[in-house]
């Protein structure tokens, strides 16, 4: 009871911008969870083969690492509703127009789309939690906001395939994913309404008669700079560790346990469902050891999980390792980027994000030829356990580097804006 009343109070002490944020996010990961569970059927009952679903998921992902960066620049000039609410449209509009077209180059264009303006919704949301919060309050924020994206994802998930089933009784297979998909579309666009609902103070214009300098504003703002690269450095090994494994768990259950795909599709939704409840512990961590430990605690408990998971030979004790692995793990996550906005100014705190997210998917881009490598070469039981002995060879660097680097670094007053 303690437990819930402490979430309740917290809760409570949210400002009107932080619950609009929170509401549209969940609107936007359920249209996001429907959209991307069905799109693959899609994409198949139009015809094409799996390479044009992997050349659309590679565009997508090509398109947020370039715009990352430059979105969270624009997130801290124009202002992070505006940003918002701007993705919120785009994105809307870019997915009913996938859910309707049927040409290769439109599919692969639109999916470029999605990539692009999914990243400005996506990297001014957690700078925009942090400007109406305070110190005290973001490490819950935090962990709840990472515990509602999971729980939309989900939620999209299991409502994709309900309505996929119910439209399927009155139109044939395609009709039927094709409305699924636009009923995603409208869940993402109805993300705009609590942003619209939104307040923030206008940005500053600046003086046409005042010449920007660049220079002197990194200069003034170089202690939050250096820290966005001593954070960037750690996300990129954990994202290179997690780039081997994560987005190769089903094959691994399928590959090495000949798990059905329902089976599969069960164990993924655990640790979907794991990661949710994993983020309402990390502020009880904090509290009994502080920010920085947290981290590395939780991340260095994950380990003995994830050797379980590459070792075993048994179904069952791999989805153990897998569930606290992946609990584990992602609930040191909100605890690391709640840190990272308190020892950065307000003025960059789009770019820290957007950086920090670029990174971690450079990571993700790089290991996945490595990863099916490996596992072509050395078979479905050393392959793997290669790979995620690799995987943790690099989380327990990235601790280590983490607990060392940071340990000294005390929480930065606001520095200067030219």
């Amino acid at each position: 009871m303690r437990f819930f009343q402490e979430w309740i109070e917290q809760f409570k002490t949210y400002n009107q911008n932080v619950k609009l944020a929170l509401i549209a996010n969940i609107f936007s990961q359920i249209g996001l969870g429907m959209f991307m569970v069905i799109y693959n059927f899609y994409i198949r009952e139009l015809g094409y083969s799996q390479d044009v679903n992997g050349e659309i998921i590679a565009l997508q992902a090509l398109a947020m690492a370039i715009i990352l960066v430059p979105a969270g620049i624009m997130s801290d000039r124009l202002g992070r509703r505006r940003v918002m609410m701007y993705g919120a449209v785009a994105s809307g509009l870019v997915l009913v127009t996938r859910s309707i077209i049927e040409l290769e180059s439109l599919l692969l264009l639109t999916g470029f789309g999605t990539g692009l303006f999914t990243a400005f919704l996506q990297v001014s949301t957690i700078p925009w939690l942090a400007e109406n919060s305070t110190a005290k309050q973001r490490v819950h924020l935090f962990s709840l906001h990472a515990a509602l994206v999971t729980v939309a994802q989900v939620a999209g998930s299991l409502l994709g395939g309900f309505l996929t089933d119910i439209f399927a009784y009155v139109t044939h297979d395609l009709a039927s994913i094709r409305y699924t998909l636009i009923v995603g579309s409208v869940f993402y666009l109805l993300a705009f309404f609590p942003i619209v609902k939104m307040t923030e103070a206008p940005k500053k214009k600046p003086d046409p008669s005042v010449k920007v300098r660049p220079l002197l504003f990194f200069k003034a703002n170089l202690n939050g700079f250096k820290i966005i690269a001593l954070f960037a450095f750690a996300q990129l090994l954990i994202g290179f560790g997690s780039g081997l494994v994560i987005p190769y768990l089903n094959l691994y259950f399928a590959d090495r346990f000949a798990a059905s795909n329902s089976m599969v599709g069960m164990i993924i939704s655990l640790g979907q469902a794991a990661t949710a409840v994993a983020m309402f512990i990390g502020p009880a961590v904090v509290r009994e050891i502080g920010e920085v430990r947290a981290v590395v605690f939780l991340q260095l408990a994950s380990l003995p999980f994830l050797l379980l998971t590459a070792y075993t030979q048994n179904l069952l004790w791999a989805t153990l390792g897998f569930l606290f692995r992946q609990a584990l793990m992602n609930a040191g996550n909100p605890i690391q980027m709640s840190l990272m906005m308190s020892k950065v100014n307000d003025s960059v705190r789009g770019l820290a994000n957007s950086i920090n997210q670029m990174v971690f998917q450079l990571g993700w881009a790089f290991m996945g030829p490595v990863s099916t490598g490996i596992v072509i070469k050395y078979g479905s039981y050393w392959g793997y356990a290669n790979v995620f002995s690799i995987t943790a060879l690099l989380y327990l660097t990235g601790s280590l580097y983490f607990f060392f680097v940071f340990k000294k670094l005390t929480p930065s007053k606001d520095s200067a804006h030219i």
